[in-house]
């Protein structure tokens, strides 16, 4: 049996598929008063993500720090803020919740910043957090994938 043609077409479809992926760039900043600029933002299953965190605030680390922590879809954001609480010493990212996670940034002082990159994930809505102490109930939004 020839299998060139199935070969062929398996190459032509992949590559179909690869170039009709972008990279898609978000920049979100978050602030002394516990709020990111965006709310929302959309890309598209298959794309590559770079989501940059700027902090812009002034106050400490210690009282003030932010991320930006990108849930798998169907998670709720209370359920990874209890346990990030007690996770100081990994930024506030919990062991036990990685499976739960799909991405985040390192936990920022004023003035820092930090990009993660991703492929997003199938389509949908998932869930951003910030997920120092108590942060999420006014730092949240949504990420759509379509």
């Amino acid at each position: 049996m020839n299998t060139r043609p199935l070969a062929l077409l398996t190459a032509v479809l992949l590559l179909a598929f690869t170039a009709s992926a972008e990279t898609v760039e978000i920049a979100i900043e978050s602030n002394d008063t516990m709020k990111f600029n965006k709310s929302s933002f959309s890309v598209t299953s298959g794309d590559t993500v770079k989501v940059t965190l700027n902090n812009v605030g002034n106050l400490p680390k210690v009282a003030m720090g932010h991320n930006l922590v990108i849930l798998a879809k169907g998670v709720a954001p209370a359920v990874i803020a209890g346990p990030a609480a007690g996770a100081a010493a990994t930024e506030y990212i919990p062991a036990s919740m990685k499976d739960k996670i799909l991405a985040h940034t390192k936990l920022l002082g004023p003035k820092e910043s930090d990009t993660i990159t991703f492929t997003a994930p199938e389509a949908g809505t998932y869930y951003f957090i910030c997920s120092f102490p108590g942060h999420f109930a006014l730092m949240n939004g949504t990420m759509v994938v379509k």
